[in-house]
């Protein structure tokens, strides 16, 4: 059985944990696709791998939005966004600034 986040309990899901810093980056993720948001990965441009799902065993329906937070204590903006939806398909983006983004829609 599939788990709708609620808002307050999913930004503290997707938040890494760990304690607080003047670099935590916050946005607002915005599913304004036609699937199901399962997979959400976040990693620093400089890295050739993807952080963990941050959705871990949730997900995020279409026309809801959330508010992430990334706390891993990088002094960097620039960050690499992938999605994996519930019909198969999959978006990525890269070199996103997120200390200007303020919000990320994925669409169809």
């Amino acid at each position: 059985m599939k788990t709708l986040l609620p808002a307050a309990a999913a930004a503290a899901f997707l938040a890494y944990q760990a304690p607080a810093f003047a670099e935590d980056l916050e946005f607002l993720l915005i599913n304004d696709s036609s699937a199901d948001l399962v997979e959400f990965n976040v990693s620093p441009a400089s890295s050739s791998n993807w952080e963990d799902n941050l959705m871990d065993g949730g997900y995020l329906a279409p026309g809801y939005e959330i508010g992430v937070v990334i706390a891993d204590g990088a002094t960097t903006c620039v960050y690499d966004i992938r999605g994996s939806f519930d019909d198969g398909s999959e978006a990525e983006d890269y070199g996103l600034d997120l200390c200007d983004l303020g919000e990320y829609t994925f669409t169809d």
